[in-house]
C-alpha cells in the first residue's frame, strides 16, 4: 500500500538533486583539487568525476525506473540480496549512513567556517571552530520541529544555487587576465595513462567525486515522484550534466581572474576571486551567498539523513529506540540529535580533507560496489523484459563503475582500512542484534508493493 503521494515534478526532482550535489561542496574544494595537481591539468578530475556520475548514474537509473520506493539503497539492497542477505546489506547501508551523515553535515559545517573566516578575518582557529558547531546547533534547533514541505524552499534556493554560479562565471568572462591560458592537454612527463598524470587525479577525484555526490538523491524520494520510471533517470542524467558544466565553467572562470598558482593556496577562493573581479563589497555579497548555499545544504542534508535510521528502525532492521517519534512534535529526534551529536565531535576532530575521504570510504563498499553487484543479481533473476529503464552497453557500465570505485577507495589510504573495518562492525552487531532479538528475515520487498 503506498502511503505517499507522488506529487514531484521532473523539475522539482532535478532541483532538489542540485541542491543536493552543490552545496558547499565545490567551493571549498576547489584549491584541494588544483594543490593535488599544482598544474592547469586540475580540471581533468572534474572531468572525470563528472564521467564517474554518469557511469554510475546508469545503476541508479535502472533501479529508481524500477523500483521507486522511499529510502533509495535500503529497498534497493533488499530487493537485490534477497531475504537472508538483503537483511545484512540494507542494515549495513543504515549502519554506514549513520556515521557517514555526521560526517556529510560536519564537511559541510567546516566548509561554512571556512567562508565564514573571509567576513571574520580576525577568528581564531578554535573561535572557528566554535563557528562550525554553532551552525550545526542552529540547524538542529530549526528542525526540532515538525517539517511539512520543503517543495518550494527548494526551487527558490535551486534559483539561487544558479545565480551564484552564474555570476561567478559571469565575473570571469568579464574580468579575465587578456594573457590567460589553461593548457589541457598532458605531455612530457606528465602525459596521460602515466603515474604522473594518475597518482595525483586519483587523489583530486575523491574531492570532485565528493562535490558530484547527490545526483541519485531522486533515488531516496522515489515513491513521491511523478512518472518515476520516466523522471528518475531522466532527473539524474540532466543534474549531471548541468552541474559538470557549471563546475567546469566556475573552475575556468576563477583561474581565469584568481591564476591558479595562488588559487591552490587559497581556502575562501570564491571571496578572493569576486573581491578580485568586481571589489570587497561584491565579495562579501558573494561570500553570503555561499554561506547561504551551505547552510541550505545542511538543512536538507540533516531533513533527509535523520529519517534514515528512522526508517529502518520502524522497518525493524535498525536499533529500536531510532523509532521513537517526539511525543508532541511528531519527528525522529533521537534520529535527528544522534546525528547532529556525532558531527559537532567530527567537526573537532577532523580536517575537511580527512572528512572527505571518510565519507567515501565509508560509503564505496556498502553502497556503490554493493548497488553495482546488485543490479547484476536482479538481471539474473528477474531478467530484463520488465525494465522501465535499461542502462546502455550492460555490463560495461556496471564494470568501469566498481574498477573506478574501488581505485578510489584504495586512494583513501587510512581511511579505507578504517572503511572496512566499520563495515566488518557492522556485520558483528547485525548478527548481534539478530541474536538478541531471535529474528529471521524479513520478507523482501518487491515490485507489487509500488
Amino acid at each position: 500500500m503506498e502511503l505517499l503521494k507522488r506529487r514531484l515534478t521532473l523539475l522539482q526532482a532535478t532541483a532538489i538533486n542540485m541542491i543536493d550535489m552543490v552545496g558547499i561542496g565545490p567551493f571549498v574544494v576547489l584549491p584541494l583539487v588544483i594543490r593535488e595537481f599544482n598544474s592547469p591539468l586540475f580540471l581533468w578530475a572534474w572531468i572525470a568525476g563528472a564521467l564517474l556520475a554518469l557511469i554510475d548514474g546508469m545503476i541508479w537509473s535502472e533501479l529508481g525506473a524500477a523500483y521507486p520506493l522511499a529510502g533509495g539503497s535500503y529497498n534497493f539492497l533488499r530487493i537485490a540480496y534477497g531475504p537472508k542477505w538483503g537483511r545484512l546489506a540494507s542494515f549495513l547501508f543504515v549502519w554506514q549512513t549513520a556515521i557517514q551523515a555526521p560526517m556529510v553535515l560536519a564537511s559541510g559545517s567546516i566548509g561554512f567556517a571556512t567562508y565564514a573566516k573571509y567576513l571574520l578575518p580576525s577568528i581564531e582557529p578554535w573561535q572557528q571552530k566554535a563557528v562550525s558547531v554553532g551552525v550545526i546547533l542552529f540547524v538542529t534547533f530549526l528542525l526540532y520541529r515538525k517539517i511539512e514541505s520543503v517543495g518550494r524552499l527548494s526551487l527558490f534556493l535551486w534559483v539561487s544555487v544558479l545565480g551564484t554560479m552564474a555570476w561567478i562565471i559571469a565575473g570571469g568572462l568579464l574580468r579575465h587576465s587578456p594573457q590567460f591560458s589553461l593548457p589541457l592537454t598532458p605531455s612530457g612527463e606528465t602525459e596521460i595513462f602515466s603515474a604522473a598524470f594518475l597518482l595525483p587525479l586519483s587523489f583530486a577525484a575523491q574531492k570532485t567525486v565528493y562535490s558530484y555526490l547527490g545526483y541519485y538523491n531522486v533515488c531516496h524520494l522515489g515513491s513521491e515522484i511523478v512518472r518515476p520510471e520516466r523522471n528518475i533517470p531522466r532527473s539524474i542524467f540532466f543534474s549531471i550534466v548541468s552541474i559538470a558544466v557549471l563546475y567546469i565553467g566556475m573552475n575556468i572562470s576563477i583561474v581565469s581572474v584568481v591564476p591558479w598558482q595562488e588559487a591552490q593556496h587559497v581556502d575562501f577562493v570564491i571571496s578572493v576571486f569576486m573581491e578580485k573581479a568586481f571589489g570587497p563589497t561584491a565579495a562579501n555579497v558573494a561570500t553570503a551567498l555561499v554561506l547561504l548555499v551551505a547552510f541550505s545544504s545542511l538543512f536538507a542534508v540533516l531533513l533527509g539523513y535523520s529519517r534514515v535510521p528512522f526508517a529502518a528502525a520502524r522497518d525493524g532492521n535498525f536499533f529500536p529506540v531510532f523509532a521513537r517519534l517526539h511525543p508532541t512534535k511528531n519527528f525522529p529526534h533521537i534520529s535527528l540529535l544522534f546525528i547532529s551529536g556525532l558531527a559537532i565531535l567530527f567537526s573537532f576532530l577532523f580536517s575537511l580533507k580527512q572528512v572527505i575521504s571518510a565519507i567515501l570510504a565509508m560509503r564505496i563498499l556498502v553502497q556503490f560496489i554493493a548497488q553495482a553487484i546488485g543490479v547484476i543479481r536482479l538481471r539474473k533473476k528477474r531478467g530484463v523484459k520488465d525494465l522501465p529503464f535499461k542502462m546502455w552497453l550492460y555490463p560495461l557500465p556496471v564494470v568501469v563503475s566498481i574498477l573506478i570505485w574501488l581505485a578510489l577507495f584504495v586512494s583513501t589510504k587510512m581511511f579505507a582500512i578504517w572503511g572496512t573495518c566499520m563495515a566488518l562492525a557492522g556485520v558483528v552487531v547485525f548478527y548481534m542484534k539478530e541474536k538478541r532479538a531471535g529474528n529471521d528475515a524479513l520478507p523482501t520487498v518487491t515490485g507489487e508493493e509500488i
